[in-house]
């Protein structure tokens, strides 16, 4: 009798841990495939690292082949339409524009999130988001170049220009990115000093009250008394009102001449569930508690792209639908870290390996990296700061990584004792990195075409721009 299929499309957080989690259960009874568009798992809280110049790009990347040995690798993405539940295919498109199909007997959805766009005036042409190496290699790249055409402009206005980033978004990864960019340009600057009494300026925007608005408040405080010590400029209740190449009009009427916008308001699941025709609860295909798709037992769905019941809080658990009581666990890494577990134990047990359980998880707390020994952690519900919640981030991050924990430990320790190299490496253009990345469309740019992002801003206004929009970024 041949093996039963199972197919992964999605090597994210849930997609890799499900993939890692079946091979030890199967035990060589199943063939498993692997579904993804590149041939490595992403770690991403360390991205902002990559971006600040900690650490190189691959200490973050995880070989697919190299840590799941028995999983079959498929290099590729599934078509919008491709997901076929009645004939129990897939079809997807390759790095090269070939397409196939593959078949499956039981099939797990993790493809994750994609940047979440809000209808703010230019921010797609305009701004970048963060959600992938491509991406923090063109900020690094940016950011550095800003900093050098900066302290060799003798224009003090185009200077100050240069030198003022923009973030949008307070949770996680806004306020590292503006808690990591501020140590980066700071050390650029000391190699290539400004104009006197002149400095880089990050600039965070939140429309919420305060920064990491979905954390505790101990947390929030942390994290805001660290950033306006370093010198960031943390704006609360304000967002961006209209992009343009030249700077940013907030929404309370603040017009900031700038040259960089990091769009880092959140996610939104990745489009692809919406073809499949099942019910969604804000984009998210509804499961019930065991990850299953209600009607169809052999399907499961974990990660960003799954509403998977809080089993924690009263009301959760229901299936079939959304009623109003349902409560859905939020759109993390650890949520969709456990949940890989959890479908490949329900997964395995559907093929009558062991028994299947519910998702149900426990807050083990969180740690957010401020950059240098500065952190806001609270583990087990014990709130910590400065180097102590440091070395607490840190080990996490050691101890959460499927891989490279050596080459990490050894980029952290060579940042401690020696220079960071401020360099341009040129391997991402901004054309290559567009905001909406569920469009593939906008990354077809013809080579040679700059986007206004690249270009100089002869055109813009010397007067803030007229508001046009009530649309405020949100985290």
């Amino acid at each position: 009798m041949s093996r039963p299929r199972i197919l992964i499309v999605g090597a994210g957080f849930a997609g890799y841990q499900t993939a890692r989690t079946l091979t030890r259960l199967t035990r060589h009874k199943a063939d498993i495939t692997l579904l993804n568009p590149h041939d490595y798992f992403l770690y991403l809280p360390l991205l902002p690292q990559v971006a600040a110049g900690v650490l190189e790009p691959r200490r973050v990347t995880v070989s697919l082949p190299g840590t799941l040995r028995h999983v079959r690798l498929v290099l590729g993405e599934a078509e919008p339409d491709g997901i076929d539940l009645a004939a129990r295919t897939v079809r997807y498109t390759d790095p090269e524009g070939e397409h196939g199909t593959l078949g499956y007997d039981r099939l797990v959805l993790a493809v994750g999130s994609v940047n979440k766009l809000l209808p703010v005036p230019g921010v797609a042409e305009n701004a970048h988001g963060f959600r992938g190496l491509p991406e923090a290699l063109y900020l690094r790249d940016h950011v550095t170049r800003q900093v050098e055409l900066a302290a060799a402009a003798d224009d003090p206005k185009s200077c100050a220009s240069r030198c003022t980033f923009v973030v949008v978004g307070a949770g996680y990864t806004g306020t590292e990115v503006a808690a990591q960019g501020q140590l980066l340009t700071d050390a650029l600057v000391r190699k290539q000093p400004l104009r006197e009494g002149m400095r880089p300026r990050w600039l965070l925007l939140d429309i919420a009250p305060r920064v990491l608005p979905e954390l505790d408040e101990g947390l929030s405080r942390t994290a805001d008394r660290v950033l306006r010590q370093r010198g960031v400029d943390v704006r609360t209740g304000a967002s961006v009102k209209e992009a343009t190449a030249g700077g940013v009009l907030l929404s309370d009427g603040e017009f900031v001449d700038s040259r960089t916008l990091v769009w880092c308001v959140g996610v939104r699941p990745d489009p692809l569930v919406e073809g499949i025709g099942q019910p969604l609860e804000r984009g998210r295909l509804i499961v019930d508690p065991f990850l299953q798709v209600p009607g169809h037992p052999e399907v499961f769905a974990c990660g960003d792209a799954a509403a998977v019941p809080d089993l924690t809080k009263p009301g959760a658990g229901g299936s079939g639908g959304s009623p109003p009581e349902r409560h859905s666990t939020g759109m993390t890494a650890q949520h969709a870290w456990r949940q890989g577990k959890v479908a490949a134990r329900n997964v395995a047990a559907s093929l009558g390996i062991g028994a299947r359980r519910s998702y149900r998880h426990r807050d083990l707390g969180f740690v957010v990296d401020l950059g240098g020994v500065k952190a806001a952690a609270n583990p087990l519900g014990v709130p910590l700061s400065g180097p102590l919640a440091g070395a607490v981030a840190r080990g996490y991050h050691l101890a959460a990584m499927p891989g490279n924990r050596v080459r990490v430990a050894a980029d952290w320790l060579l940042d401690a004792v020696l220079p960071r190299q401020g360099v341009q490496l040129g391997l991402v253009r901004s054309w290559s990195v567009p905001l909406d990345t569920a469009s593939p469309e906008l990354a077809r740019v013809p080579a040679g075409v700059r986007t206004s992002r690249e270009r100089s801003p002869e055109h813009t206004p010397k007067q803030p721009p007229k508001q046009s929009s009530d649309s405020e970024g949100t985290s």
